[in-house]
């Protein structure tokens, strides 16, 4: 539509331009040729035989010259009155007419075409200013009708026939699923449902994390309804002008029931749908007017029979209770994050058409990914897909499925990064004290991988992943994960009697879990089982906005107390395990600054028998002196402090409690 707005312009600034040309052309003759000559002159030439031959065309006179006369051979102008006789003229003048020796008079008339041409030529002005007028007054009927389309709804319509995203592209959801396929069977078989009495829905609200698949399953519900779906974001209702986003509710609502049955769409509908009274506007506050105007269209007097309302958000804390009642969205379907079946089957889709590799097990891969969403798995597999054809690979292997977790969770490596071998070393017992520590206690997760190679703001990491997805916490998984996180801080005070910025991450993150511990688990032997505050967080986003204290100042020390209490123990034991096994930890520290990265398996390995069984031949302890490295450029005062990752934290609870993240 801009293309040919463009053109219709284009071809109206192209007719300005060759009018302006054809007067410019049509006027030159006139302004570059001499002035004419008076008719008196003209009679005297011819009384003096200078004159051969005069061309009248209308009243105008074209003289041609004898060449032998003094005039020369150029011709020249003249022009006569409307009734002027030229021959009567120069008769009664005494010029001789016509041959032998007489001037000869011509008449030239003109072709009705050129006389035509010549009238346009005449009203070419008027008809280019004309052209213009009318051209501003389309542009200003067109403006206005913008500014009337404002209130028209944004909504595009999927064609019920276009292929797309079906059912069968989804995993990992199958209770979604389930629940929006009995809606699309509602709209292709409804006798079933009405022989019984069932009413169809009038809306479904899909509520879960980002990445858990909200979008593309209202994708595919628009590819198998096999009826017109409109989809729309919440926030295209809000306009900056009153009234507008009622009014585009009400057209919407309107094209759904020209079209029904159908499906309407509304993607991030917390844009629209806040809780009403809590804007600065109050009752007139233009996103309240249009949740109003939402909420008659979907249950108001009139009845609104065969539209289904599909909604997504992330934040339903915030919703409206009038928009979230039976009758307007009569099922709440929640999106979780996937578990170990459901992160398989999601691999399943995604590697579908790639050329994996047949070392590559997906039940694996799911293991080595709790907590990913669906998009986080899409994602990983694309990763994997470009690093393999970055090196020039026929098939995706393990190994870039690995190194495309690794970049997911903490980014790419940072090879440019240069270390002072004092630096690597410090890294390398900080990651095996992490490692260790978690080895040996029976509580903690398994250790899957460690390294000492720089990705973003980590310095090092120690990935621990459990044996199976896990939605229950115990004291004592929570008392081993504290001791986890403190190994690194014992293995450097042990080891080089000081202590780095390198341990702030797991001392932020201790203190986090030991505080839920007391003031959301009630874990704490002297404060009892209750909680304490009432913690404000975005559900869905992981995120606390506030906290309601509800507690006094000596319960506050007590918490304190209780939280450095748990704290100190988780140290304690971990320097004790460290202490004891300090010579497994210079095994490892040392086996980690010469080939950086050791997986859990091989680790174990280490550890148990004194080498890698994989490799007889190696010894189990590295040569004393690392290979040299160039110095290390100078370090900022305080070091960023990395990011828990995702991949690693429990899928029940917001709290990561593994992994590790040093600068």
């Amino acid at each position: 539509m801009g293309n040919n707005r463009w053109l219709r312009n284009g071809v109206v600034y192209l007719l300005v331009i060759v009018g302006v040309i054809v007067i410019f052309y049509t006027l030159l003759p006139s302004f570059g040729a001499s002035s004419d000559v008076p008719l008196t002159t003209v009679v005297a030439m011819a009384k003096n035989d200078e004159i051969r031959e005069i061309a009248v065309d209308g009243r105008k006179l074209t003289i041609t010259p004898n060449v032998s006369s003094r005039v020369g051979s150029d011709r020249l102008y003249s022009r006569i009155g409307n009734d002027t006789d030229v021959i009567n003229l120069l008769v009664e003048s005494g010029v001789e007419i016509g041959p032998p020796s007489g001037v000869s008079v011509t008449f030239e008339g003109s072709s009705g075409l050129s006389s035509l041409l010549g009238l346009l030529l005449n009203f070419l002005p008027l008809i280019i200013f004309g052209g213009l007028i009318l051209f501003m007054m389309r542009q200003a009927q067109g403006s206005n009708n913008q500014t009337m389309s404002f209130g028209r709804s944004r909504a595009r319509m999927a064609a019920p026939n276009r292929p797309g995203v079906t059912f069968t592209d989804v995993a990992g959801v199958e209770e979604a699923k389930t629940e929006l396929e009995e809606v699309v069977e509602f709209l292709k078989y409804p006798e079933r449902f009405l022989s019984l009495g069932a009413k169809i829905p009038k809306g479904v609200l899909l509520v879960g994390q980002p990445g858990t698949g909200k979008t593309l399953l209202a994708r595919a519900v628009a590819g198998e309804a096999g009826v017109p779906f409109f989809h729309i974001s919440g926030s295209e209702f809000v306009e900056m002008f009153v009234g507008v986003g009622a009014a585009r509710v009400r057209d919407l609502f309107d094209q759904a029931k020209r079209n029904s049955p159908c499906i309407v769409f509304v993607d991030e509908i917390d844009a629209v749908g806040r809780h009403r009274g809590a804007g600065l506007g109050g009752g007139h506050d233009e996103r309240e007017q249009t949740l109003n105007q939402i909420l008659v269209e979907m249950d108001g007097f009139e009845p609104n029979n065969n539209v289904i309302v599909l909604a997504a958000t992330n934040r339903p804390d915030i919703l409206d209770p009038a928009l979230l009642r039976p009758g307007r969205f009569d099922r709440r379907v929640t999106l979780d994050l996937p578990d170990i079946k459901g992160r398989e089957a999601i691999l399943k889709v995604h590697s579908a058409g790639k050329p994996i590799a047949p070392e590559v097990t997906l039940d694996n891969l799911a293991k080595e990914t709790p907590g990913f969403s669906g998009a986080d798995l899409a994602n990983l597999v694309n990763e994997a897909a470009i690093l393999a054809a970055r090196a020039n690979k026929k098939s995706i292997f393990m190994t870039e499925f690995e190194e495309a977790v690794d970049r997911i969770v903490a980014g790419p490596e940072r090879k440019s990064r240069i270390i002072s071998p004092r630096e690597k070393e410090m890294t390398a017992y900080h990651e095996a004290g992490h490692a260790l520590v978690a080895h040996t206690l029976p509580h903690a997760d398994r250790v899957h991988k460690i390294s000492i190679v720089s990705r973003g703001n980590m310095g090092g990491h120690t990935s621990l992943l459990p044996d199976e997805d896990r939605y229950l916490w115990t004291k004592n998984q929570f008392g081993d994960m504290l001791s986890v996180m403190m190994g690194g801080r014992v293995a450097e005070e042990m080891i080089f009697s000081e202590v780095t910025t390198g341990a702030s991450n797991d001392i932020e993150r201790a203190t986090k879990v030991a505080l839920s511990m007391v003031k959301r688990y009630g874990m704490s032997e002297s404060l009892g089982p209750r909680t304490f505050g009432k913690v404000q967080e975005m559900v869905f986003l992981g995120r606390e906005i506030s906290e309601e204290r509800d507690y006094g100042d000596k319960i506050a020390e007590e918490i304190d107390d209780e939280v450095r209490i748990l704290i100190k123990l988780a140290y304690e034991r971990a320097q004790e395990i460290l202490v004891t096994n300090k010579p497994k930890l210079v095994l490892l520290s040392e086996y980690l600054i010469e080939h950086e990265t050791i997986s859990g398996d091989n680790m174990a390995r280490l550890l148990d028998d004194g080498a890698i069984g994989d490799d007889p031949g190696t010894p189990a302890i590295p040569p004393d002196a690392p290979p040299e490295t160039p110095p290390m450029t100078p370090s900022p005062a305080q070091p960023p402090i990395g990011q828990p990752s995702p991949a690693l934290s429990s899928t029940s609870d917001p709290t990561p409690v593994s992994g590790d993240s040093d600068s």
